[in-house]
């Protein structure tokens, strides 16, 4: 989601400690995590059946900085306005930085393998916690769990005290789009949907993943988006190959929304990430083949498409933090991060069976 600069402003966290012993912790999830079975079908300490894990590609829907002043609030009944581009947790910036302007950093081999880490660890999170999901859990528990989880492997929540963003996680359920804060007000209801939004730096990088589940049963159409936005975010990482453009990834997004009778949140999108949770370049959800920016074995940034049911415009509340559809309509969201490589693409934040 569009990198912002901390005026004077540092983060309220230092790095975490080192993740000295990852790979005994990683080997030790293998058995709760079934490894041959599909993530959906994991059964771990604390999970919740009404809630099912989606798995990259395999999902089963049966049971969801540049630079500038920052914009004028608005919430409640207030007319929606345009909001400029942003990428990841943040408050509002200004105009988007071009192509041209971006220094996009080329990873090697050691910071490839840091990354690896830390997506992994986000993951496992992500997956843990949403297994516990359930009708009556509050947003505020998610945070609690996160913070818990992603202490006992050994990393820090990327998003505490971000920009000052209040809590370890984004919770953004049904029409609200991104940057939930949670709440102890926030109840989870039978028939909800909501987007959980993991990030978390180890040894000093980042990764960064979400997925959105859904709360009991559910109607159709908050099925439908929230399948469309798991495929539009497997339709964007297709397209992740050395030599192609990011215009690819947005218009591949677009193309599969408009099909399927959605629509694509313009304002927000995925973004670079390595040892800042923020970096160039922007990743567009929407745009024309062939252009933009030309991707680089070694980059590696995030894929995390923002599909509506309704219209694609959005607005901010009083908060200075949620974004909610504009109309009212439910709002799903996938995210991966990317690194390309040259022969296509690795996904950094897999879903943990793979391990």
């Amino acid at each position: 989601m569009l990198q912002h600069r901390l005026s004077s402003r540092q983060e309220t966290h230092a790095a975490g400690s080192t993740f000295k012993k990852l790979d005994a912790e990683l080997l030790l999830e293998i058995p709760d995590l079934a490894r041959q079975r599909r993530l959906r079908d994991v059964q771990t300490r604390g999970c919740s059946r009404h809630v099912p894990l989606f798995r990259h590609g395999h999902e089963v829907l049966e049971l969801r900085k540049t630079h500038a002043a920052l914009l004028p609030r608005f919430g409640g009944g207030a007319k929606p306005q345009a909001l400029p581009y942003q990428n990841g947790i943040g408050r509002p910036s200004g105009r988007h930085t071009s192509s041209k302007a971006m220094s996009v950093e080329i990873h090697g081999p050691r910071s490839i393998q840091s990354l690896r880490l830390a997506g992994r660890v986000a993951a496992l999170t992500l997956a843990t916690v949403g297994a516990r999901l359930a009708p009556g859990i509050t947003t505020s528990r998610v945070d609690q769990w996160v913070r818990e989880d992603t202490a006992r492997r050994g990393g820090r929540p990327s998003q505490l005290g971000y920009q000052g963003f209040p809590a370890a996680v984004c919770v953004s359920p049904n029409q609200v789009v991104c940057h939930g804060i949670p709440r102890a007000s926030v109840v989870l209801d039978e028939g909800d949907i909501v987007n959980v939004d993991v990030t978390t730096e180890v040894d000093g990088h980042h990764g960064d993943t979400s997925a959105t589940f859904v709360v009991g049963k559910v109607s159709a159409e908050a099925l439908h988006v929230v399948d469309v936005a798991r495929r539009c975010r497997d339709a964007g990482i297709a397209e992740v190959r050395d030599g192609a453009r990011l215009g690819d990834i947005g218009a591949a997004i677009e193309e599969l929304a408009r099909r399927e009778g959605c629509s694509v949140v313009r304002e927000y999108g995925g973004h670079g990430i390595g040892r800042s949770m923020h970096a160039p370049p922007h990743v567009s959800h929407v745009g024309k083949r062939g252009s933009g920016l030309r991707l680089r074995a070694g980059m590696v940034f995030t894929v995390e498409p923002m599909i509506n049911l309704g219209s694609p415009e959005v607005r901010l509340l009083d908060d200075g933090w949620t974004v909610v559809t504009a109309d009212g309509s439910l709002s799903a969201q996938f995210e991966h991060t990317v690194l390309v490589t040259k022969t296509g693409y690795e996904i950094l934040t897999p879903a943990p069976e793979v391990y």
